[in-house]
């Protein structure tokens, strides 16, 4: 872990001068190392939890101030992960583009630039949102580069299961800036994230697990047999849908996001299913592994949409 933490300016691999990119190219290796795309993954389940507390739109200034600092402490979260498995990067072909990797950014102007996206976060939740808000926007980011990347990436198996858990803080900050409290339903909706987050990202670890044992991190689909893998996904996936159908009686949904849980988690299930029958019929091939990771992102996608238009069309099935 000491390489992983060195400060130094040394580039990890062969590398362009510093300087001589241009500043267009330098913006963009920057942003590369927000990780803008896991950022909008993250903000597909901020504004619609914002509608739902709410029941309606909150005020323009509170959605800009909490998906703006939402998106700052995902990117500075992302930034720091970059920076510390910089080592580890460089030997996979999945991430050896990198810009710390390239060179076309130096350690210390990642981490400079990690730490002003922190306090900016920080600082817009707290005075755009709520003091609540920006606590939890500091917990993102300490769960995501502390437990995750630097305690438990390298050493288990299990990794993205607890590590996971700071892709779930989004639907509390979305809640605590509406409410200035996080209740039942927010904690609902933080444990369907959770338990998605094993059958969103095993299936990819399968595809780039020789990545994976190359650089020597035990994930789990690069370490255990794909018909170990597709059990644990399919059970995963069952306790997510499981868990998402708690939003009718203890978040007061109704029919519109109810619809849309049951027919997008029956599809998701199926999809599961069709990758454990394929991985312990001896098919390890990484296609239905694909189709499950990107079916992942089409269900959670699907759920979100239901839970921000539920508001405004289906009064509760329970207690409405």
């Amino acid at each position: 872990m000491t390489a992983a933490v060195s400060t130094t300016d040394t580039p990890l691999n062969a590398s362009p001068a510093r300087g001589s990119i241009g500043m267009s190219r330098k913006l963009k290796a920057y942003l590369a190392l927000t990780k803008p795309r896991v950022i909008e993954l993250l903000l597909v389940s901020t504004l619609p939890t914002m509608i739902f507390a709410q029941r309606g739109f909150p005020s323009i200034g509170l959605i800009l101030a909490t998906l703006v600092g939402g998106a700052f402490a995902a990117g500075s979260a992302g930034v720091f992960n970059c920076y510390i498995d910089r080592d580890i990067d460089k030997l996979m072909h999945r991430t050896e583009k990198r810009p710390l990797v390239t060179g076309e950014v130096s350690p210390r102007e990642a981490l400079v630039f990690a730490w002003i996206l922190g306090a900016a976060s920080i600082a817009i939740l707290w005075f755009g949102a709520n003091p609540l808000s920006a606590w939890l926007g500091l917990g993102a980011i300490v769960f995501y580069v502390v437990i995750y990347t630097m305690i438990l990436k390298r050493r288990t198996a299990q990794n993205i299961v607890w590590g996971g858990a700071a892709g779930c803080f989004p639907v509390l900050i979305a809640w605590a800036a509406v409410t200035n409290t996080v209740e039942w339903p927010a904690i609902v909706l933080f444990m369907v994230i959770f338990l998605w987050t094993p059958p969103h990202y095993w299936p990819l670890s399968m595809r780039y697990g020789e990545d994976y044992r190359n650089a020597k991190v035990p994930m789990l689909g690069a370490i255990a047999g794909a018909k170990v893998v597709s059990v644990q996904v399919v059970l995963y996936a069952w306790a997510m849908v499981a868990c998402s159908l708690l939003m009718i009686p203890v978040g007061g949904a109704g029919w519109v996001y109810t619809i849309a849980a049951v027919a997008a988690g029956a599809w998701f299930l199926y999809e599961s299913h069709a990758l454990y029958k394929r991985a312990q019929g001896g098919d390890v091939s990484n296609k239905g592994a694909m189709k499950v990771f990107h079916g992942s992102i089409s269900y959670l996608t699907l759920l979100f949409i239901a839970l921000a238009v539920d508001p405004f069309i289906g009064s509760p099935i329970i207690g409405g």
